[in-house]
This record gives C-alpha cells, structure tokens and sequence, in this order.
C-alpha cells in the first residue's frame, strides 16, 4: 500500500465514504461482458454447485448441479457451462481469419509471418473476485483432461471449455489484462475504503463503501453486507449456514426422490433447489452488474486500448493453436517455459505501472513523493535555442521549471520524460533550491521536428504546468534462456515431451 493509498483510507474512514484514487480507469470495459458467478460445494477440491451466467443483466442463467459429488452430474453442468460460455466465443471470432504480413508483421502490431492478424475485439469475462478465478482454473484443469470416448466419456465441449477457463484464468495473472476480470480488484484499484485489504474482498462490503445506500455511512452499508442472510457471499465458497440448513435439506430431497422413483418429486425438489440457489446468486449478480456501471462512468486511461490489445493478441494465438490441433495446456510448466513466462510477468508489470503513471496524476503523485518524478510551472522557455557545439547546429531548447516537490535528480543523472510528451527527452543542466522551491533547468531533445524551429506545442510554454519523471517504457531484450532441449542439469535436464494423461485432470488444489 502506498502513503497516498493510506491516506486516502484514512480520509474514506474519517468521512464514511471510499475516496477515488484514480482520475481515470485503468482497466478495460467490455460492452458486452460476459458475467460468470460460479459456487463450488463446501467441502470438494472441484465440485460445481451452481453458477449464473449471462451478458444480459435483466436475463441472468442458472445452471444447477443436483448431486455435485457424482462426476457424471459434474460435467454435465460443466457441458452445459459450455453451451453458454462458448457461444459467447464464438460470437468474437472471425470465420476467416486475415493472415499476417510477413515483412512488417501484419496490421495487428507484432503478428509474424505464419500468424494471423489479432481480431478486433476479444470476450471478456467478469467474475467477481481473485477466488473465483482461482476455482475457474481449477474447473479447467479438471475438464481440458477429460476424454471424449472410451471410459467415462464426457460431450467433446467439456475439454475446450476447460481450455478456455484455464487461457483466461491465467490471463487474470498477466499485469494490465483484463480478459478475466475479477470484480473486487477492479473496484479495490479505483477506490480506497476504510476497512482493510481482506474486507474489501467481499462484493458487498466494497460496494457499501463506494457507493452506500441514502441516510448510511460506507461503515453501516459494509456492515449490512456482511450478513449472509441480506448479502450471501459472492462465491465460490458458500455461507455454512445456507449449506447446513437449506442446501443439505434440498439435496436430499432429491435424493430421496430419486430413490423413491418419483418424478413428480424429484421435479418438484429439483426446483427448490433452484429456487434456494437462485436466492443465493442473484444478490450478487446485481451487485457485478452495478460495480460495471460504477467502472463504465470513469473516463478510459490513455494506454488501456494498448494492453487490451495484448488480449486480443493472446485470445487470437489461442484460437488458431486449437485450430491447428494444438495440445490441452500442459498441468505444469516446465523449466524454461516458467522462467520465460516470469520473465515476460515481471516486464509487463513493469510497463503497466509506467503506463498508469503516465496516464494518472494519482498514480504519478505517488513517484513525486519518491523523487522519482516532479511537477511544476515553466517559468523561463527558449524554444529555439541551438547547440553549436558540434559541426552541426542542433535544436536544444531550455526551460526552467519550478516545483514544490523534492527533486533528487541530478545533473548528468538519468534522463526524463513528461507524459505530456512522451517522445521527448529531457536532460538535467542545473537544480537550485531557495525559499521552499526548486528551479529546475531542463534540455529538452527529440519530439520538436526535423528543423531548428519547433513544431508548434512541442516545447512546453511559459506558464505551462508540467511533470517529469525517471520513469520510462524503452525496449528492454527478452533475457536469453536456453532451448527446451538445452535446459540445465540443475533444473532437471531436458523435460519428456508432454503427454496429457489421465492424472493430470485430478482435482487437488
């Protein structure tokens, strides 16, 4: 948590309201979201419950599992799931995929020769909080295994729906990715309440902070959320109380009924059931459709379209890996497949924190209590200085800024970039300090045009507010790691190829 972070949960809990800690939205909105709440039965590694699913928020669907500890009933739900969530797929992929170019990678910025264009847009699902993503990757493992003949077989859309929870499910653990979006930590990075990391976990309580009912503090509202009997929770676990005394009474209902051989009753205890957990979900389904509306209000961050991107690229890659026959994810990776995916983790973590800096006064307010960025007024500018220096006069013009921040750079130190215009560069000549302020002046190269008088707006004019920064997204190499078939001693030599079997499906966490 950062000191701005701490602060403004203090000034949330002073005035019994979350406090925005964003000015614009850092993640990406489908119009057309796909809402996925899932409920696993008490008790199981990987036992469906129940889920509501739906891009309609007026025609939510129930999909129940009667007997959620026979794995025959499992996946069946898991088919039916499927029906749902695959239909939405479909509807965002392309019938005839537009190849790459193979001289500059095509109109979808980076596609190699042999890899199609990404396509236009890409399904979003949104769940409501990390555990659900968590239990959606697990369901996946469990279903991409399953065979679709021989023992036990299961309708050929359980294994690909499995692949697909387990593409998206690993997506959510991508920085700036938004294919998977849990709910709770969407809202968390946007607003800071007045209760603690864990409370902000449940829906409820979050939502009673942001935005509290007429005549209630965020504190009352978040207390009223926490009664499972007014707010159950927002899965996939259940309340114990639901399970003891409502769900174990449906379900054996049902069992009996069947036992008996009765239809009627087993029709009538199935729809009991429904009835029990439709109860359960739809508060929460309200509340998913009302934290969207919440996101939706705030303005789109500048680089959000380009990290939605990467999602579109990834669900393309992933669409024409199945195409081609490709093999279900492996359960685990091996050596080099991990370190590579870390590595890739830790730099896109890195890009995604510039990329919110740059478009987030907030965000950048943070780096300025570091010294890691500044912001002030240009008080003196000469745009059409010139260093003659060398054989050849070069357009270098200077400014001179003045902050209230602490300013640590130096002379001679790093270089510095303002989000205003991210292609300049600007280097410290001098810093001095005298009554409470600091006067900065600057050289400012590149972003000006090719002649020595600036394109107009591109040096920063008397009076302009500004903000500089040490922080910059350049191209950085992919580390070099050795081939599959190089791997070291030390990390288990070179690793069988993979062959999905049976085992892998098991359900432990």
């Amino acid at each position: 948590m950062t000191l701005l972070t701490a602060l403004a949960r203090v000034e949330a809990a002073a005035v019994g309201r979350a406090q925005r800690i964003r000015t614009v939205r850092h993640v990406h909105l489908s119009d057309r979201p796909l809402v996925l709440i899932p409920l696993q039965l008490a008790g199981e590694a990987c036992a469906p419950l129940a889920a509501m699913v739906g891009d309609d928020p007026d025609k939510p669907r129930l999909l129940t599992v009667y007997e959620p500890r026979d794995r025959g009933k499992r996946f069946e739900f898991v088919a039916d799931l499927a029906e749902v969530i695959l239909a939405h797929l479909d509807g965002y992929i392309p019938a005839n995929p537009a190849p790459g170019d193979a001289e500059n990678g095509g109109s979808g910025g980076g596609a190699s020769a042999g890899q199609v264009d990404p396509f236009p847009d890409a399904p979003q699902l949104i769940v409501p909080n990390p555990n659900a993503a968590r239990y959606l990757r697990l369901l996946g493992r469990s279903a991409r295994f399953r065979r679709v003949d021989g023992e036990y077989p299961v309708r050929p859309t359980v294994p690909l729906l499995g692949r697909w929870l387990t593409h998206y499910a690993e997506r959510a653990e991508v920085p700036g990715s938004a294919l998977m979006l849990p709910m709770t930590t969407a809202l968390a990075e946007h607003w800071a309440t007045g209760q603690s990391d864990l409370e902000d976990a449940n829906l409820g309580a979050l939502l009673g902070w942001i935005e509290p009912p007429p005549g209630q503090t965020g504190q009352q509202a978040a207390r009223a959320a926490e009664d499972p009997l007014r707010c159950p929770p927002a899965g996939p676990a259940t309340d114990p109380t639901f399970d003891n005394e409502v769900l174990q009474g449906r379900m054996q209902a049902i069992r009996d009924a069947a036992t008996s051989g009765d239809a009627a009753a087993a029709h009538r205890a199935q729809a009991a059931m429904d009835a029990a957990v439709r109860d359960q979900l739809m508060p929460t389904w309200g509340l998913m459709w009302r934290g969207y509306a919440l996101l939706a209000a705030l303005p789109e961050a500048a680089h959000v379209a380009e990290h939605w991107s990467w999602d579109t690229r990834s669900f393309t890659d992933q669409v024409e890996w199945q195409r081609a026959g490709g093999a279900p994810q492996a359960r685990r990776d091996n050596a080099v497949s991990a370190a590579r995916r870390l590595a890739s983790l830790e730099r896109t973590a890195q890009r995604v924190a510039i990329h919110r800096a740059y478009d987030d006064p907030l965000v950048m307010a943070e780096y300025r209590l570091t010294g890691d960025a500044f912001a002030g007024t240009v008080i003196e500018a000469d745009p059409t200085r010139q260093d003659t220096s060398g054989k050849k006069a070069k357009l270098r013009p200077w400014i001179t800024v003045e902050t209230s921040d602490e300013v640590l750079v130096e002379p001679d130190g790093p270089g510095l970039r303002s989000p205003a215009r991210p292609a300049q560069e600007a280097a410290v000549i001098a810093v001095t300090a005298a009554a409470g302020r600091t006067r900065v002046l600057l050289e400012l190269e590149k972003g000006m045009g090719r002649s020595l008088t600036p394109s107009p707006g591109s040096v920063p004019a008397v009076g302009e507010e500004v903000t500089y920064t040490t922080l910059k997204d350049e191209f950085q190499p992919s580390p070099g790691f050795p081939s599959r078939e190089q791997t070291p001693w030390t990390h288990g030599g070179p690793p069988r190829e993979y062959v999905p079997a049976d085992d892998d499906a098991w359900e432990s966490s």
